[in-house]
C-alpha cells in the first residue's frame, strides 16, 4: 500500500479524524446489535475513542511500512454495516491491506462481500446459550476481569457476569466502597462507563449490567441458584485455594459447575496459557488454572522462538512490580526479603515461571532456570529470556521474525511488538497482550539471544484470563478475513 504522503498534513489529519468519530458509532452499533466486533490488526474498536482508533491506524503504519489509514478502512465498515450479519470478529485493517493485494482493481464492495458471504444471513451464535459468570474475589485482578467482561458484554448473549462473591467488610458502607474501588484506579485509570450502587439490593449496575454482590466467608455458604443463576462459571481471584479439593468446593455449590483460577494451579490442575495450550482445554474440565501473569509473558516467546530456532537451554529474569503480598514499610512476612519495604527497595525473590513453562510447553522441561527481582512500581514487569538457540542468527532477523509473529502468526493476541527508542514500563499500562516483544533491545551473537519482554502483570494477564473463560466456556468466533 504506497499511497502517497500528504501535501498538507493537517488537512489529511482532519478528514482521518472525521472518518474515525463516523466509525464509532457504526462500530458500537455492530457490537451492540449484531455481536460483531471490529479490530485493526487484532486491536479491538469496540468502545474506544477517536485517537484511540486513529493510533491503531497508526501503529500498522509504523510495524508494516505502510499507509495504511481511515481512508482505507472506513468505506469497509461502511459497506459491512450495510450487510446482515451474524456474531464474528472483523479486521477492518488486515482486510484494507488484503483488497490492495489481492483485489485487482475489482469493486471494493464485491471483494468484501465475497470475504464475509459465509457471514452474511448467519444464525449461528457464539454460544448456543449465555453463560453465568461470577467472581470469587474483587482485588487487583477481580475488579480488572470485571471491567473486562462488562466491555465484552455485546449484545448480552455470550458471557453474563451475575455476581461477585467477597467477605463482608468492616465499614457499614461496603458495598459504596467498593463500587468506589472499581470506578477509579490508580493505575488503570478510571472505569469506562457508569456505575449505579443498590445498597437495599446489593446491587451494582455497571453499564446496564446487574451485577449482585453475595457476602460470604466460604464457597460451602453460597447457593447461586438463589439469585437465579445457574451452571455458572466462577473465576477465583483470591488465590487462597489452588489444588482440586480446595478449588473444587465452587463446583459443590449449587448454580455452579466449573471454576478458573487467576494464579498458577498446584497438582493436576491444567495451567493453561492462551494461545499456546489452550486446546488442552475439554467441554468436561471442571477446574482450570490461567497459570501466571509471568508464565502467560515468556510462554508465548518461548514458543516462537522454539518454533523458527529451537531453545537448547536459558535463564528468565523477571523485573516484575511489586505486588499486595509485600509489605508498604518492613514488617515480618513469611516469605524471604519480601517483609521488607516495597515502594523503597528491589527486592530479590524467586519466581515459579520458568518452570511452571513445561506445563505449557513440555518440551522446555528442565530447560530454563529463573529469578526475580520485585522493583518499586506499581504495574508493569519485564521478563529477560537470555538462550541458547538450536541455531544461529542475528537481531535483525530475529526482530523481522518476531515483528511476523506479532501481526500475523496465531500469537498476535499474545506478542505485540514495539521498535521504540524511548518506551518505558508506564508506557504498557493498559496493555491487551500478554508481553510486548522490545525490539530495541534484543541482543543476539550467533546462537546466544537476549530477549526483553514488557508485560502489564495486571491487565495483560487479565485479558489472557478472560480469554480462558471464553474458551472454557465454549465461545467462538468466526474470523475474518479467513486466513
Amino acid at each position: 500500500m504506497n499511497r502517497p504522503k500528504p501535501d498538507d498534513y493537517f488537512k489529511d489529519w482532519k478528514q482521518r479524524e472525521a472518518l474515525a468519530e463516523g466509525m464509532i458509532p457504526v462500530i458500537g452499533k455492530l457490537n451492540r446489535e449484531r455481536n460483531v466486533g471490529i479490530y485493526i490488526y487484532g486491536r479491538s474498536l469496540v468502545n474506544r475513542s477517536v485517537i484511540d482508533i486513529m493510533k491503531s491506524h497508526r501503529f500498522v503504519r509504523q510495524v508494516e511500512e505502510n499507509e495504511l489509514s481511515e481512508f482505507e478502512t472506513a468505506p469497509i465498515l461502511d459497506i459491512l454495516s450495510q450487510l446482515d450479519l451474524g456474531p464474528a470478529h472483523i479486521d477492518l485493517g488486515k482486510m484494507a491491506v488484503k483488497y490492495m493485494k489481492e483485489g485487482n482493481g475489482g469493486s471494493l464492495e464485491d471483494f468484501v462481500k465475497a470475504e464475509v458471504a459465509d457471514l452474511i444471513s448467519a444464525e449461528d451464535k457464539p454460544l448456543a446459550e449465555p453463560q453465568d459468570v461470577v467472581l470469587y474475589g474483587f482485588g487487583r485482578i477481580g475488579r480488572l476481569v470485571a471491567r473486562l467482561l462488562v466491555e465484552k458484554a455485546g449484545s448480552g448473549d455470550v458471557l453474563n457476569l451475575r455476581a461477585i462473591v467477597v467477605r463482608k467488610g468492616k465499614s457499614a458502607n461496603d458495598l459504596v466502597k467498593r463500587a468506589s474501588l472499581l470506578r477509579r484506579d490508580s493505575v488503570h485509570g478510571s472505569f469506562k462507563g457508569t456505575i449505579r450502587v443498590d445498597e437495599e439490593n446489593n446491587v451494582l449496575v455497571l453499564n446496564g449490567v446487574e451485577v449482585k454482590i453475595i457476602y460470604a466467608n466460604s464457597p460451602s455458604e453460597v447457593d447461586y441458584t438463589e439469585y437465579g443463576i445457574n451452571n455458572a462459571i466462577v473465576v477465583d481471584n483470591t488465590g487462597v485455594w489452588r489444588d482440586e479439593d480446595g478449588l473444587g468446593q465452587h463446583i459443590a455449590c449449587k448454580g455452579a459447575s466449573k471454576v478458573i483460577l487467576t494464579a498458577p494451579g498446584k497438582g493436576d490442575i491444567k495451567n493453561i496459557v492462551y494461545g499456546i495450550n489452550n486446546g488442552d482445554i475439554n467441554a468436561d474440565d471442571k477446574i482450570l488454572s490461567a497459570a501466571s501473569c509471568t508464565t502467560n509473558a515468556i510462554v508465548p516467546v518461548l514458543k516462537a522462538m522454539m518454533d523458527e530456532y529451537g531453545v537448547n537451554h536459558g535463564h528468565v529474569e523477571t523485573v516484575h512490580a511489586y505486588t499486595n503480598d509485600q509489605n508498604l514499610i518492613d514488617n515480618y512476612h513469611k516469605g524471604d526479603r519480601r517483609g521488607r519495604s516495597a515502594p523503597l527497595n528491589m527486592v530479590l525473590t524467586e519466581t515459579g515461571a520458568a518452570k511452571a513453562v513445561a506445563k505449557a510447553l513440555p518440551e522446555l522441561k528442565g530447560k530454563l532456570t529463573g529469578n526475580a527481582i520485585r522493583v518499586p512500581t506499581p504495574n508493569v514487569s519485564m521478563a529477560i529470556l537470555n538462550l541458547q538457540l538450536g541455531k544461529e542468527t542475528t537481531a535483525e532477523e530475529l526482530n523481522a521474525y518476531m515483528r511476523d509473529a506479532a501481526l500475523y502468526s496465531p500469537l498476535q493476541q499474545q506478542i505485540d511488538f514495539t521498535n521504540s527508542p524511548e518506551v518505558v514500563s508506564s508506557d504498557f499500562v493498559g496493555s491487551r497482550h500478554a508481553c510486548v516483544f522490545d525490539a530495541k533491545a534484543t541482543i543476539v551473537d550467533g546462537n546466544s539471544a537476549v530477549l526483553y519482554c514488557w508485560y502489564d502483570n495486571e491487565f495483560g494477564y487479565s485479558c489472557q484470563v478472560v480469554r480462558c473463560l471464553e474458551d472454557m466456556a465454549g465461545v467462538n468466533y468466526n474470523i475474518y478475513p479467513k486466513g
